[in-house]
């Protein structure tokens, strides 16, 4: 077989499904984590999100279906994309008080803490 034909369980490349991760942020606020990730394409009603007290799972899928015709000129596209990307809390959620919204392609997800972080500035002198 020629190299690079086969992936992993002898599978062809072309068989896989097109998924991708996303690229994610996660912010410590102290009363809450924020997940922001980027979904450009994906709609709301095909997105999926799953917390539990560990860890957020975002997977999602967007179809296109594109079909112009024109004075004699057909054109014809099809696309299918998949995202999944899952990251781990550092500490405890509260998943059931979890909150997501969608704006421009961007997906936010705030999830309380069970135990909010207080943050304290300490200053240290340089001896």
């Amino acid at each position: 077989p020629a190299r690079g034909w086969f992936g992993p369980g002898g599978r062809r490349w072309l068989e896989t499904p097109d998924v991708r991760l996303p690229y994610a942020d996660l912010i410590d606020s102290g009363k809450e984590y924020r997940v922001l990730a980027e979904v450009p394409g994906i709609p709301r009603e095909k997105l999926d999100i799953t917390v539990t007290d560990r860890e957020i799972k975002i997977e999602g899928e967007a179809k296109t279906d594109l079909h112009e015709e024109k004075e004699g000129f057909i054109r014809r596209e099809r696309g299918y994309s998949r995202i999944s990307r899952r990251l781990a809390f550092p500490e405890p959620v509260v998943a059931e008080k979890a909150e997501a919204s969608l704006n421009n392609g961007v997906l936010e997800v705030k999830v309380p803490k069970k135990a909010p972080t207080t943050f304290t500035r300490h200053k240290v002198a340089v001896k």
